[in-house]
């Protein structure tokens, strides 16, 4: 992540958890889980408007929503 200030934040809620758990296992955590963890109450409006994306309706499946978004950031060289 290019945000220092945002990754080094120890954050509140259940993504700064999963950030602790994520580096005392040292694993890397998902870049993501910073921002949501910076700010908990942006985080659940961004988790509403994803599940209406991927799990509303659509004449794709999930799975297949799933899928392009998976491709879709692997060709970004994103870590998905």
């Amino acid at each position: 992540m290019f945000l220092k200030d945002i990754e080094e934040h120890e954050g509140t809620g259940p993504y700064a958890e999963l950030i602790r758990r994520a580096r005392q296992s040292a694993t890397p955590p998902a870049g993501l889980w910073h921002l949501f963890a910076f700010k908990p109450q942006m985080a659940e409006a961004l988790a509403q408007f994803t599940q209406a994306v991927m799990r509303g309706p659509s004449p794709l499946p999930p799975g297949m929503r799933e899928l392009i978004a998976a491709f879709t950031s692997r060709r970004n060289q994103c870590v998905y």
